[in-house]
């Protein structure tokens, strides 16, 4: 059978919510609004395919740039690389 290299693979435990997360997520983390400069942790929706940056993106915090329509584009450093990041709101969590 030939490997699939889709935009989700190897994410069985990283995309996935335990039992009593499952369902559609609470409308305040869509409509929650961010600043210029303000720092958020990139944290996926499984439940919410549209606007969700690459996996390997989970976890990391970076710094918002702007916005390009209803998304956030975020400054994330992968390395010694500063990478652009677009995401929705749904994934996204202030810094405290």
């Amino acid at each position: 059978m030939p490997k699939s290299h889709g935009v989700r693979r190897r994410t069985k435990d990283k995309l996935s919510k335990s039992v009593r997360a499952r369902g559609i997520s609470p409308v305040s983390r869509a409509i929650q609004d961010f600043s210029d400069g303000q720092m958020v942790h990139i944290v996926l929706d499984p439940s919410i395919h549209r606007g969700m940056p690459n996996p390997k993106f989970h976890g990391k915090t970076g710094k918002v740039l702007g916005r390009r329509g209803r998304a956030y584009m975020l400054e994330v450093r992968d390395g010694n690389a500063l990478k652009m990041v677009i995401s929705l709101p749904e994934h996204l969590k202030p810094q405290k």
